[in-house]
């Protein structure tokens, strides 16, 4: 286990030495920085779609989406931040107390 870790560690270090050794001019390019801009938020809904929808390997339709779809009618209507995690576990263990 321990030369996987130290493989997983290394690689990760390549990759953020990788980073920032990219040119400042190929950083300066449009169609470089429009993607800068969109790549953490479509990573940000993968991982939600995946830990919402799924369970290990099939898909589930469960309280965990009834708690995501709280949490975009709460923010639908500008509420803050803690407001829509509190609102999202409320409905989600609602939903799991009377299933």
């Amino acid at each position: 286990m321990w030369p996987a870790i130290i493989v997983a560690s290394l690689g990760c270090y390549a990759i953020k030495l990788l980073g920032v050794s990219v040119p400042r001019k190929w950083l300066a390019h449009p169609r470089v920085a429009h993607v800068a801009e969109l790549l953490p938020v479509s990573l940000l809904a993968a991982l939600v779609a995946t830990q919402t929808f799924t369970d290990g390997r099939h898909l589930v339709l469960d309280a965990r989406a009834a708690g995501l779809l709280a949490a975009i009618v709460a923010l639908r209507f500008k509420a803050p931040f803690l407001v829509v995690v509190v609102v999202a576990c409320l409905v989600a263990a609602l939903v799991r107390v009377a299933a």
